[in-house]
């Protein structure tokens, strides 16, 4: 979809400089841009690209200005304006309503007449399914749950019984919505399954990445506020609670009745222990893992970053002294307080 330049500084409310009828038609780097591109500086790093770029256009902050020799859209946020712009020049587009000729539906299901079922898709006993719903091929929705307005099932999507999702919502290929939670007790040597009676509850603008699973309630929902971000494989056990604008980066392992606050992020392959609380506004780093409650905002990493087998292998011998050399500064530092006393008594 091709914009003007100025079409496109009132779509994103940035300041424009340059011929405002230049025509936009992708977003590119600086280093592949061509004539009919907009490219973007965000990043400080790549500053020295600047000079070079053969775009038409450049999206970039005020203290970039005076760098840039061809048009720019001028913005107070351009990481923000980039990503506006994209989705300005990229529309999603909607299939027409109805249902596929191979899809199930069930008599008792309701599906909005705006809305469209994918081919082999399956809408089961008493589901809903709301005004400009898409949902993809080879997607289930289960038996009573409900699907809000403008919501988006890509493709093998499962929502299991009774979930309620809100509205425009994404659901990535392979996401699972609502499993069972790894409830069991013991019975002797044997295992007992814990029924799972709760479901899943996903607020309005919640989007899940692919391969997600997130696990129905034992007795409760578990429930994913507003504007909850999830990506790829990850993994959010039964009972879970996740504040609203909070995102949660791949590989990431929440154990059940784990609570998360608002405007939080959890870094890759970090892990969160169950039945714990993180206040609001924390942010996790990378590979960290959280075995107590985290009870102020701020930035928390655990864990330690790779390093030569080498030094590695020295360090993780004096791992296994620490507890030795402990004892041994508290034995001097007694020794010390004592010798400070004989002094003082002479």
């Amino acid at each position: 979809m091709d914009w003007t330049l100025g079409e496109l500084a009132h779509c994103l409310g940035a300041e424009l400089t340059g011929n405002p009828e230049i025509f936009i038609r992708r977003v590119a780097t600086l280093t592949n841009a061509r004539v009919g591109d907009i490219s973007f500086l965000t990043n400080p790093r790549y500053r020295h690209q600047l000079a070079n770029t053969r775009a038409s256009a450049v999206i970039l902050g005020p203290d970039d200005l005076d760098k840039c020799a061809v048009a720019a859209l001028v913005s107070d946020n351009p990481y923000l304006s980039f990503a506006k712009a994209v989705a300005a020049l990229n529309p999603e587009s909607m299939p027409a309503p109805g249902v596929h000729s191979s899809a199930v539906v069930d008599f008792s299901a309701e599906v909005d007449k705006s809305a469209w079922i994918g081919p082999l898709s399956v809408i089961e006993a008493h589901a809903k399914i709301g005004p400009g719903v898409m949902v993809g091929p080879r997607c289930t929705v289960g038996e009573n749950s409900v699907i809000g307005t403008n919501s988006r099932l890509i493709s093998n999507v499962t929502v299991c019984r009774g979930v309620k999702i809100g509205a425009r919502v994404i659901l990535h290929p392979g996401a699972v919505i609502g499993s069972d939670g790894f409830g069991l007790a013991r019975d002797g040597e044997r295992w007992f399954k814990i029924p799972q009676v709760g479901s899943v509850v996903l607020g309005n603008d919640v989007e899940i990445g692919a391969n997600t699973t997130i696990d129905r309630g034992v007795l409760e929902d578990t429930i994913l506020e507003e504007d909850v971000r999830i990506d790829n494989q990850v993994q959010i056990a039964h009972n879970c609670y996740i504040g609203a604008h909070t995102a949660i980066a791949g590989c990431v392992g929440i154990a059940g009745s784990a609570k998360i606050g608002r405007n939080c992020t959890v870094a890759g392959a970090a892990g969160i222990s169950g039945h714990l609380e993180v206040c609001d506004n924390v942010h996790i780093t990378a590979m960290s893992m959280v075995v107590q409650p985290i009870t102020k905002p701020g930035v928390y990493s655990s864990n330690l970053p790779a390093e030569p087998n080498s030094q590695w292998r020295k360090n993780v011998a004096r791992f296994h002294q620490l507890d030795t050399l402990a004892r041994r500064v508290r034995d001097l530092e007694q020794q010390l307080i004592d010798l400070r006393e004989k002094l003082n008594d002479r």
